[in-house]
């Protein structure tokens, strides 16, 4: 006699019910695994405890590119499908932008090193990945700045330099002006004027006398 269908019910006992909780979970996550490696399929996971924690599995490196292009796919759908103006679906729309908040919160718990117990080793060296290619970029950015900052710095240096170089010039050139004697000619009208004004006074003291 074969055995009759069992009927599935909430269990009642909290610790037989976190038990059978983590064991189907890691069933789940196994055949999810398994299809996605015998198939070549893309598969993504997303189970929330009874407290509302998060458990996830990603066939890719991160479980973001499979929820992306399953939101191109919605999207497209509803594409196609705009043309019988069928009333949106709030709720699950709701739904899907929940689910995503709370795998980018997530994300970002995980990027600051939190919530690191449930990850398994692929997603471990995944988010691993993402900080050393993060990291890159931001060494880079951080070098072309500083690079841009002592190109700007040599020009303003350049630039003083030659004004210095203007300046002392212009001191030098007025220097030598001033050690300069003054040109023949010059001397001679000179003393032309000085012996006028010597004969002018001389006569001047002669009349007085």
């Amino acid at each position: 006699m074969g055995r009759g269908r069992v009927q599935l019910k909430q269990i009642e006992n909290k610790t037989s019910r976190q038990v059978t909780f983590s064991k189907r979970r890691m069933g789940l996550r196994k055949k999810a695994h398994e299809i996605s490696v015998l198939c070549d399929a893309q598969v993504a996971l997303l189970v929330f405890n009874t407290k509302g924690r998060l458990y996830e599995f990603s066939s890719e490196s991160s479980i973001e590119n499979v929820l992306e292009r399953y939101e191109r796919h919605t999207q497209a759908v509803q594409l196609v499908g705009a043309d019988k103006e069928q009333p949106r679906n709030w709720s699950s729309e709701c739904f899907k932008l929940t689910g995503r908040v709370e795998v980018l919160e997530k994300s970002i718990r995980n990027i600051a090193g939190h919530d690191l117990d449930p990850l398994n080793l692929r997603e471990l060296q995944g988010l691993e990945h993402q900080l050393d290619t993060a990291l890159r970029r931001i060494r880079t950015r951080k070098n072309t700045v500083m690079n841009e900052s002592i190109s700007e710095l040599q020009k303003k240096a350049k630039a003083l330099q030659e004004q210095n170089n203007v300046l002392a010039k212009k001191i030098k050139d007025q220097q030598k002006t001033m050690a300069e004697p003054l040109h023949p000619p010059l001397q001679k009208h000179l003393a032309k004027i000085l012996q006028v004004s010597t004969w002018a006074l001389q006569s001047n003291t002669r009349h007085k006398d």
